[in-house]
């Protein structure tokens, strides 16, 4: 074989990948933007509440609000679910010193630090549909706080919601989340 082939041969081994690489074209090739496309978050959207069977005393766990009020609150065990869309749904019971009982189905969401109520109690056991279901900011006041309590304390401890029923459940027994912040521990 001549040089010149030889060189020739050299010479288009070496410029062929290259040639491929450009006929293959951007649309086939993997593209750093698609990588950084997979960690961008997915618009979020809420999973449909399904109304729990009507609290019973026995599943009732008190939690401690504040000195300010005379009311006692309480939320039942068995409906405690933390939903895979970022909410722990929940039933709240709050007994007034009068004797009067309010009972509501609510879900907190954790990372925007709001709550909803789905639903309310009748005496007979039964829910009635909340009117203008809607989000509300978690407000923190003196008064009247026990959604404030409820996030930072049991259900959405530094922000994030509990993992399951039982972490809920341990929470509101031993007083407080394990992983709540020092300074909302009850004085």
């Amino acid at each position: 074989m001549s040089i010149k082939k030889i060189l020739l041969l050299s010479l288009l081994a070496c410029c062929l990948p290259f040639k491929l690489a450009h006929a293959i074209g951007p649309a086939d090739q993997p593209s750093w933007g698609q990588f950084e496309h997979d960690f961008e978050e997915k618009p979020w959207s809420e999973l449909e509440a399904r109304l729990p069977p009507p609290p019973k005393q026995e599943n009732l766990l008190p939690f401690y609000v504040s000195a300010e009020s005379n009311n006692r609150f309480f939320i039942d065990s068995e409906s405690i679910l933390p939903g895979t869309d970022g909410i722990v749904r929940y039933t709240l019971v709050i007994l007034s010193a009068s004797g009067a009982r309010n009972v509501s189905f609510e879900g907190m969401r954790c990372a925007t630090s709001e709550f909803k109520r789905y639903a309310f109690g009748r005496e007979d056991g039964s829910w009635g549909r909340a009117k203008n279901i809607q989000w509300s900011s978690i407000q923190y006041k003196d008064t009247n706080r026990q959604h404030h309590m409820l996030f930072d304390d049991f259900l959405c401890p530094r922000g994030f919601p509990v993992k399951n029923r039982e972490e809920a459940i341990q929470a509101f027994k031993a007083g407080i989340h394990f992983n709540a912040r020092a300074d909302t521990i009850p004085h």
